[in-house]
């Protein structure tokens, strides 16, 4: 094929991030020779940004897949208990005609559209780039191989097993059957290392200092993030029985190249190489993180390894997922929150706790209110926090989701290190992250965790607490094959909060608790085994609130937190829009 055609799209204006400005203003479409575009730098990066535009196509990430893939978990809860398409999804009763997805466009397609592009720049660059001896095409070609990755990555968190695809499409390509996940696990791990020799650490070249374009330490990130997902439980077809419509069982691989004990060597050499590199570290104030999160910090160097590159009009976390607030004469956002009891995981010192868990929201003139003790929201993502450019209504907030921050590299380093029986190693990469949570009280903490099982228990529960409302929980679950178990942990101890019983018997027996409002939040009291009103005047008590139950509320949200089981439908089916135009080449496995 000498020729093919290269359209420098006009929509990158609308969904790239940062780069590039001069190019996201052009209005021209061109064709060239492929020996032309990636034999120039120029060219060959806008054919590289076009990657990252998929992601801001409206049923993609934009408005698809980051708003409807990572919950429910015993950290995350979908709002509502309105059994319709969206609980569907959260509640893994999902069907393949389920109308929030099975679109022609949709996140399925979508990101294989972005494959698509990946395949073009890795083949073009190979063959044009000279990237033996030019550095900047190198990374362009380490930049395509690392988002191709990332993509097929995403994929098979979602669907399990999908067709593979590492060649640009032909006649004969177009319509392929799936194939075993660990043929894809294993050629994105090889392409990752490869993309690792070509690319800079974060903030030491133009491309890299900004994090919405991707360095060495997310790319090494990725791969340890890859590695604990191939080498972890997974709902799987018996072997050779992919894509024959095979239920599974959740096991582990059977490929001895992706055990344990090949892998995880590999990957903590691969998380020291950031750690000992100094390219990034955590926030000292864990607020103040968050703060810059809403106000489109995009420096590299600092915590944040990735994010998606929305452009500044484009995506819908904060719609999505920030506490709910009466904007432009509608409530936005709170569709998804943390579990009810997550908030009472923390140790009440822990910095994250009142910043991850909020339960009050923002009505019409500024009034702050209590929210129900079923809604808490993220307090991570604010609209009030966003100062730089202020969300004024509309479906679009122009946030940058993260993918990879400093906090995943030190506890995935803890878990592999104690996974290789390196126990003091891990609990030095744990220590840090917990330290930056609760001061000095980390130190007596860690020092408990004498002997392995420990250390992994405390882990699960660590990135609980630290990635609450970050989607990573799920991925987890699934590799820990803790799904089922942990959600239905999760149900329990919402019931024996209602119910004030149990590990929750230290609360006030009637459910009483005060508020007041302190510099524009609320501040509450009783959560913390006060029992008796505070005093001031200034506060307001909320009679029965963690007990109140009407018209059945605590029953329906217990049984409406999975209402088919999370270990069959642990993933997405294959959409009927897609299914009907593959030709019959896909078929659904898990019974779907």
């Amino acid at each position: 094929m000498k020729k093919l055609a290269y359209i420098l799209l006009i929509a990158l204006s609308a969904t790239f991030a940062s780069c590039g400005e001069d190019f996201l203003e052009a209005e021209t479409q061109s064709a060239f020779d492929e020996s032309v575009v990636f034999s120039n730098y120029t060219l060959a990066e806008y054919n590289v940004f076009s990657i990252s535009e998929t992601f801001g196509h409206t049923n993609n990430y934009r408005g698809r897949f980051l708003p409807w893939y990572g919950f429910n978990t015993d950290a995350e809860w979908y709002v509502s208990t309105t059994q319709d398409a969206k609980s569907e999804i959260a509640t893994y009763a999902i069907t393949v005609n389920n109308s929030q997805l099975d679109l022609d466009n949709g996140p399925y397609n979508e990101i294989y559209a972005g494959i698509e592009r990946a395949n073009i720049c890795i083949k073009g660059l190979r063959t044009y780039g000279d990237v033996e001896n030019k550095a900047d095409m190198a990374y362009l070609l380490g930049e395509a191989l690392t988002l191709r990755a990332f993509l097929y990555y995403e994929l098979l968190k979602a669907f399990g097993d999908v067709p593979a695809r590492f060649e640009p499409i032909t006649s004969e390509t177009i319509y392929l059957p799936k194939t075993d996940r660990d043929v894809i696990y294993k050629q994105i791990l090889d392409d990752l290392d490869e993309a690792e020799n070509y690319l800079p650490w974060p903030a030491t070249t133009a491309a890299t200092m900004t994090t919405d374009r991707v360095n060495k330490a997310f790319a090494n990130g990725l791969y340890a993030r890859i590695a604990l997902a191939a080498s972890g439980y997974a709902l799987r077809p018996e072997e050779g029985m992919v894509g024959t419509g095979d239920a599974g069982s959740i096991r582990l691989s059977s490929d001895p190249e992706l055990s344990k004990a090949v892998l995880y060597p590999k990957v903590l050499d691969k998380l020291q190489a950031v750690i000992n590199s100094g390219s990034a570290s955590l926030y000292t104030d864990y607020e103040q993180y968050w703060r810059d999160f809403n106000n489109f910090d995009l420096t590299a160097g600092k915590e944040t390894l990735f994010v998606i590159p929305f452009s500044d009009s484009r995506g819908r976390w904060n719609y999505t997922f920030a506490i709910r607030s009466y904007i432009s004469g509608s409530s936005r956002a709170g569709a998804v929150g943390p579990a009810p009891t997550l908030y009472f995981d923390y140790n009440k010192n822990d910095q994250r706790r009142n910043l991850s868990c909020v339960n009050f929201k923002y009505e019409k003139d500024g009034v702050i209110e209590p929210a129900n003790i079923e809604n808490w929201y993220f307090g991570k993502y604010r609209f009030q926090w966003m100062e730089k450019l202020p969300y004024t209504g509309g479906n679009d907030d122009g946030i940058k989701p993260i993918v990879m921050r400093y906090s995943d590299i030190l506890l995935m380093a803890a878990e592999v290190a104690n996974e290789l029986n390196l126990l003091d190693e891990a609990k030095g990469y744990f220590k840090e992250v917990r330290q930056r949570a609760t001061g000095a009280e980390a130190e007596t903490y860690v020092a408990g965790l004498s002997e392995k099982t420990l250390m992994f228990d405390a882990i699960v529960k660590e990135r609980k607490l630290e990635f609450v409302g970050e989607f990573l929980r799920k991925g987890d679950l699934i590799r820990w094959n803790m799904l089922k178990d942990k959600l239905d942990e999760s149900i329990q101890n919402y019931r024996d909060l209602k119910s004030v019983s149990g590990n929750y018997a230290f609360l006030n027996p009637e459910g009483d608790v005060w508020y007041r409002e302190v510099g524009g939040e609320l501040e509450f009291y009783g959560f913390d085994g006060e029992r008796v009103a505070p005093d001031g005047d200034e506060w307001i008590k909320k009679g029965g609130y963690i007990t109140k139950d009407s018209d059945g509320q605590t029953e329906e949200r217990a049984s409406t937190i999975y209402t088919a089981n999370p270990n069959q439908h642990m993933y997405w089916p294959i959409f009927q829009s897609t299914l009907t135009n593959s030709q019959g080449a896909l078929v659904n496995d898990f019974g779907y």
